[in-house]
């Protein structure tokens, strides 16, 4: 019942407009969401950067309906590139291929990822490609490996989700090839015939996955907020003689910022993803709709952090 409440108000433009406007729905997604506009979006870049956090920039707004959309969510990434590179700051950014046309058009799809990659290219910076919902799974590796990645070796790197059967295998690919891999647990609501069920399943893929690419992979990113993960993370590196160099810990923006400041202040790289825009109120109940469970995450914790800045 959460799940599909939630699903509806995503959904609802007259809803969207009122909350867009409140002060009060707006202060909650600001702790998630870095404002509407790239000027607000670079504001916390800086602040991160301040405190030896790097960042990846994220334009919300998945699934565009129609070519002209699409081409110009391309031609914002390629400026978000350039105000990046011309305000020197540290980041880079996340692309889902559904705001490039993907489904639409795979060309249109792949000359927009094109375009995007040959301005990361001339700056000298890295684009990854979000991984959606096991719709998007193959088709989006296709293009990655077929269309991409031969040609920009050095500027583009993907996710995987831990929570699919086929992450590990999806993994060693990757290191095969050489390329860079965000992995996370997965948040979409996926059905039991793609992805495990149960969280013991998904952790245990998490940790398979995190120690092959560590031992085998090319500067991966270890996203997670799970503190069990972080802790094995930190010990399989130290006793296979992993320097911390090696790899990062990525983060949300906004979540457990208290464990954020604690792992640079030990030595390790950590990345902050940036979204932003103007559809960060579909974005929030959508991703609390995939996995209600995150409802009480997000929530427990803020709570953790309130506790740990009080201790």
């Amino acid at each position: 019942m959460l799940r599909n409440a939630l699903l509806y108000l995503s959904s609802q433009p007259k809803v969207f407009s009122f909350v867009r406007h409140n002060r009060m729905a707006k202060g909650f997604a600001s702790r998630f969401v870095a404002g509407e506009t790239l000027d607000t979006a670079l504001e916390a870049v800086a602040q991160l950067n301040a405190k030896k956090i790097t960042a990846s920039l994220d334009l919300l707004g998945e699934g565009v309906r129609n070519e002209k959309d699409a081409r110009d969510s391309a031609r914002q990434y390629i400026n978000m590139l350039d105000r990046i590179k011309k305000s020197g700051l540290d980041a880079n950014v996340s692309v889902k291929l559904t705001a490039m046309g993907l489904d639409l058009d795979e060309e249109l799809c792949t000359a927009n990822m094109q375009d995007i990659l040959d301005r990361a290219r001339e700056h000298e910076t890295f684009v990854r490609l979000d991984m959606e919902g096991s719709d998007y799974t193959q088709r989006t590796l296709d293009i990655f490996y077929n269309r991409l990645f031969p040609c920009y070796r050095g500027n583009v790197g993907i996710v995987l989700q831990s929570y699919m059967y086929r992450a590990l295998s999806d993994v060693e690919q990757a290191n095969d090839a050489g390329a860079r891999v965000r992995i996370c647990k997965g948040a979409y609501k996926e059905p039991a015939s793609v992805a495990y069920p149960d969280k013991k399943d998904v952790d245990e893929s998490y940790v398979r996955c995190m120690r092959a690419l560590l031992m085998n992979g090319h500067y991966p990113g270890i996203a997670t907020h799970d503190e069990r993960m972080i802790t094995e993370t930190k010990r399989f590196a130290r006793e296979n003689g992993i320097e911390s160099t090696q790899f990062e810990f990525q983060m949300l923006y906004g979540v457990r910022r208290d464990l954020q400041e604690k792992l640079v202040r030990e030595g390790y790289r950590l990345r902050v993803y940036v979204p932003f825009g103007t559809q960060w109120y579909p974005y929030l109940m959508r991703r609390l709709a995939e996995r209600p469970a995150n409802v009480a995450f997000i929530t427990g914790n803020v709570l953790k952090e309130m506790v740990g800045r009080r201790g």
